[in-house]
């Protein structure tokens, strides 16, 4: 099964640009995502004419259309935190029942390197910062919605001085103090689409398989790395089990507007939005570093194209040195509806 056609564009995209704000931008792009009521929620990139990013917020009735933005940032770099002092990017949204607030884990760009903030609101109107959560160089995170035998977890990607970057795991009893790191899924090697460096996309969803991830991959090439995604599939209660991984990209950088901008050749997608009800997951992206991009998926049919991909194989060791296996042999991959692999991995 071939997930090539899995996420189709919407006819109007780009859906949001900097010509349509209602202050001077260069760009406009990688928003988080969420529904809040009856509306949905975007909270946009905008790097100003220095180069600068803050995080705006608009918000859409249908999540397409008549995009109300903010008249002032909810995020944007100030005095009293230094990490922020060259930008603000990249926003996760995970809504936290626990806290009854919501989560944005964003990149602060500090002055050594990029890094991990995490921040709270509960209407995208105020907000108060925790701060910094992942030292440099890391980013690409987001949180999952509930504690894990009394500790959360985030998902996140350092970048190592050498060597491939790799998503990785952590955990924290408060929010603050994070430990027990691990590598979660691996960039693969050589000519596959997901070499050399992956990230997380979107926030986890939970679904009754699983948490579902898309992820990018910068495979690097002769005139610079194309950013595609692909997507896994984590155990529901042990999330540092990833059950299926793709083999294929889902998405590929082939319009225009996403494979010329800023910078080139690049989906990056951050949020997404799901209507079980409708059967239609909304996918919302960064088109070339410049412009935002909107691409649906049956549900039902994107369900069905994870649970039919290769099982994934990976041991974690944990802080104490322990070597745990968090890949699932075949056998004990869950039999989820619909499976008829063969038994052979790959």
């Amino acid at each position: 099964m071939s997930g090539r056609n899995l996420f189709v564009r919407h006819p109007s995209n780009p859906i949001i640009t900097a010509e349509q704000l209602p202050y001077p931008a260069n760009t406009v792009f990688n928003p988080g995502a969420a529904r809040v009521g009856d509306e949905v929620v975007l909270l946009l990139r905008v790097e100003d004419m220095r180069g600068i990013s803050q995080l705006h917020v608009a918000r859409s009735d249908d999540g397409i259309t008549d995009w109300r933005l903010d008249d002032e940032p909810l995020l944007a770099p100030h005095p009293d935190h230094p990490e922020e002092v060259w930008g603000c990017e990249d926003p996760r949204l995970v809504y936290l029942p626990e806290l009854e607030q919501w989560a944005i884990t964003y990149t602060a760009y500090s002055g050594r390197g990029p890094l991990v903030s995490l921040a709270m609101t509960k209407d995208f109107r105020e907000v108060r910062r925790l701060g910094p959560v992942m030292a440099p160089d890391d980013k690409d995170a987001a949180l999952l919605p509930r504690r894990f035998d009394g500790r959360w977890v985030m998902i996140h990607r350092p970048a190592p001085i050498t060597g491939p970057a790799h998503i990785w795991m952590s955990y924290s009893p408060d929010l603050r103090h994070w430990g027990d790191h691990s590598v979660l899924l691996e960039a693969r090697e050589g000519a596959w689409w997901d070499a050399g460096k992956i990230g997380l996309g979107p926030p986890p969803l939970a679904t009754d398989d699983g948490w579902l991830v898309m992820y990018h991959g910068a495979h690097t090439t002769a005139s610079g790395p194309i950013y595609r995604v692909g997507l896994a599939l984590l155990d529901l209660e042990h999330p540092e089990i990833v059950l299926r991984r793709s083999d294929e990209w889902v998405m590929s950088p082939v319009k225009t507007y996403e494979s010329v901008g800023d910078v080139d050749k690049v989906i990056f997608p951050n949020g997404w939005v799901l209507d079980e009800a409708a059967d239609t997951l909304l996918l919302y992206y960064g088109a070339g570093d410049s412009v935002v991009g909107l691409a649906s998926a049956r549900y039902n049919e994107l369900m069905d194209y994870v649970r039919h991909c290769p099982p994934y194989h990976h041991r974690r060791v944990s802080d104490d040195g322990t070597v745990r296996n968090t890949w699932a042999p075949l056998a004990a991959v869950p039999d989820l509806p619909g499976r008829h692999d063969s038994g052979s991995s790959r």
